[in-house]
């Protein structure tokens, strides 16, 4: 079974994350076969808008952490490499000349929600959930593109905290642009890239090409280039609860990692009179 599916209906090329077992980690095959299909679908002229979605009821966890746990990674100059090919799959959609469209349900996390914010647009369920918890366990954003799409104080306080947040508040926060239920969440993407796909290619084209450097005038990619260097030391870097998050992923699975993980942030709560 192939990990990322592409199929090709009325002008709208559609990508599918096919690992609803690990509920779509991007895995190292996923990246790479993603990425492929992002600049096939980009090279067609049969194509006009390009949908991004996960198979089951998610969209991703983000990246296989217990791949990257498996593979040892230890210095600056291989998390690099790693991190490089990472920030190359959002980034080619972000680069792509034709209209893209996140297709979000269930989790969108870590590296999933930059890719999605990597798309020119998201539409989400309301039952998805956006966040980069990465912080709490010792890394960080890869494509740090949330200043460029939520604005400096809520990008503070997400990447800071490693808060999760639904869709009703992704859509406040200018994340996400419209939510639906998850029956309605196909067609109403379909329906939106239909109606975008009526405009000739050129034309789509040149104004998706003009809007990305407008982006980039203000900074994004050297932004993006910036924080990749950053974050291949701040993944070798040393940390006592990281390298205890590693161990519990080796020898007792993801799950009781991201429970030992989550657990240290349980106690806290936003609502008034609460203890910290």
């Amino acid at each position: 079974m192939a990990v990322v599916e592409v199929k090709i209906r009325n002008e709208i090329g559609w990508i599918t994350l096919n690992r609803a077992e690990k509920i779509n980690a991007l895995s190292s095959e996923v990246v790479r076969t993603a990425r492929e299909a992002v600049a096939d679908l980009e090279a067609r002229d049969d194509v006009k808008v390009i949908v991004l979605r996960g198979s089951g009821a998610n969209f991703s966890v983000g990246y296989d952490i217990a791949e990257e746990v498996e593979v040892g990674l230890s210095r600056p100059e291989d998390w690099h490499g790693a991190l490089t090919r990472n920030v190359g799959l959002s980034m080619a959609v972000w680069s792509s000349t034709k209209p893209t469209i996140a297709a979000v349900d269930g989790w969108c996390l870590a590296g999933a929600c930059e890719l999605a914010m990597a798309c020119d647009m998201i539409v989400a369920t309301d039952r998805a959930k956006f966040g980069e918890p990465e912080i709490r366990f010792g890394s960080g954003p890869v494509t740090l593109l949330m200043p460029f799409i939520v604005g400096q104080k809520k990008t503070m306080e997400l990447l800071l905290t490693g808060d999760i947040i639904d869709a009703a508040q992704a859509e406040r926060f200018g994340l996400v642009n419209k939510v639906v239920t998850p029956d309605e969440l196909i067609p109403v993407v379909e329906r939106l890239a239909r109606k975008i796909a009526l405009t000739p290619l050129v034309t789509l084209r040149l104004t998706k090409t003009a809007l990305t450097r407008a982006y980039e005038a203000m900074g994004l990619r050297n932004a993006v280039h910036a924080n990749l260097d950053l974050a291949a030391i701040l993944n070798a870097a040393d940390a006592p609860e990281k390298k205890q998050f590693a161990e519990l992923v080796r020898s007792q699975g993801l799950r009781r990692a991201l429970d030992f993980r989550d657990s240290r942030y349980g106690a806290l709560s936003d609502k008034p009179g609460a203890k910290s």
